[in-house]
């Protein structure tokens, strides 16, 4: 049996190929788009006079797409190969982008919304298993400097959106240099003539394995906790310390920052520890991080604790991503379109529990939502180093 969690042998350098470079590309593009609806969501807002419900229909057209692909996108892996879907992704992306930058009425733009979140999903979905075809036992390390790169462009969505909607171009030109990359991208993927990047069997027709499911829990978790304080962290800052709006909205790139220098350096750790190690101390950083920040009633320890959540947050999905993929090996396809779905699932579903709970309670006790979600975490794999030792028994 394959032990998913030993996927990062000491002393080992990790090569990039073209092909890397752009899947590594792709997923940042894919992330400087959803990252970037937030934004803009303020200014459809007030363009096309809507309703805070029919603006958030722009995120949860997005949401529902990344469903779709975590429920069916294997299909259509199968069907054409992995790199003839990455292609049709980053195409569907640009389309989707090119389309919301030149709608002028809501449903063409939450059409746009749903096909960058539907087609341009196969980008989420693919990514991760053609890493670790590619890089086999150091596919953390890969799928790590992946998300390096994509919380990199995240984290300039806000900013370029604020900068030009200020400037005479107006915010939907932050659009085009994304849907161009993605586009140019799509079509050199079409033109390489290469179906098909995998030649492993796949267990077609049978289920993916327990182990697989316990850590695609465990990413629904992670990527939770993420969203969880993105989504309202600015808010928290504002209500209980007292932290200007503005200076609240902009303290969000401490956590993204965070989360930035933290992949950058659990990619590097990732080459000498095992995927589960680096997890566990991740998520104690996270564990501690959040107490400073939720305990705080001065802003500087509650900013700093933002930071660390960040920090220690930073590694928990490419990691567990990782060891995910690495649990289904004759069919990476099928897991990478499930863990696009834990993906979809966190994001549409948490943030809205929380939000909810906010509602009934206040958002200090709301909170307590993340608590808990980083301490099952933790729990959780504790107990998968019992998957290790079946696997070195086997």
């Amino acid at each position: 049996m394959v032990n998913p969690e030993k996927v990062t042998p000491p002393n080992r350098t990790i090569a990039r190929s073209r092909f890397t470079w752009l899947a590594y590309i792709l997923l940042a593009v894919y992330g400087y788009l959803l990252n970037i609806l937030g934004p803009i969501t303020p200014y459809l807002h007030n363009e096309f006079k809507l309703s805070y419900a029919v603006s958030s229909l722009h995120f949860s057209a997005f949401a529902a797409g990344i469903l779709v692909v975590g429920l069916a996108g294997h299909l259509a892996i199968r069907q054409v190969g992995r790199r003839q879907a990455l292609a049709i992704g980053a195409i569907g992306q640009a389309l989707g982008a090119l389309l919301l930058a030149v709608g002028r009425v809501p449903v063409v733009t939450v059409g746009a919304s749903f096909l960058m979140g539907c087609i341009g999903s196969l980008i989420l979905a693919v990514v991760p298993p053609v890493l670790s075809e590619e890089h086999g036992e150091l596919r953390a390390v890969a799928i790590s400097e992946a998300n390096v790169l994509a919380s990199l462009t995240s984290a300039t969505a806000p900013l370029l959106v604020g900068w030009l909607a200020g400037a005479a171009a107006g915010w939907r030109l932050a659009l085009i240099p994304a849907a161009g990359i993605s586009l140019l991208i799509g079509i050199l993927l079409l033109r390489s003539g290469q179906t098909r990047s995998s030649n492993h069997p796949v267990a077609v027709g049978t289920r993916l394995p327990l182990q697989f499911w316990f850590y695609w829990f465990t990413l629904v978790l992670a990527v939770a906790v993420e969203f969880c304080m993105i989504f309202w962290c600015a808010d928290y800052l504002e209500i209980e310390l007292n932290i200007p709006r503005s200076d609240a909205v902009k303290a969000v790139s401490l956590f993204l920052g965070g989360m930035i220098i933290g992949r950058w350096i659990g990619s590097r750790i990732l080459q000498a520890q095992p995927a589960r190690r680096v997890i566990l101390v991740s998520n104690l950083l996270a564990m501690g991080g959040f107490l400073l920040f939720w305990t705080a009633r001065q802003p500087i320890a509650g900013l700093t604790g933002l930071a660390l959540t960040g920090l220690g947050v930073a590694s928990l999905y490419p990691a567990i991503l990782a060891t995910a993929i690495g649990a289904a090996p004759m069919d990476e396809s099928r897991a990478g379109a499930r863990t696009t779905l834990a993906s979809g699932t966190a994001i549409l579903l948490l943030p809205l529990v929380l939000g909810r709970f906010a509602d009934l309670a206040g958002l200090r006790i709301a909170y307590i939502v993340v608590a808990v979600l980083l301490v099952l975490l933790f729990v959780l794999m504790l107990i998968s180093a019992g998957f290790s030792k079946a696997g070195s028994g086997r």
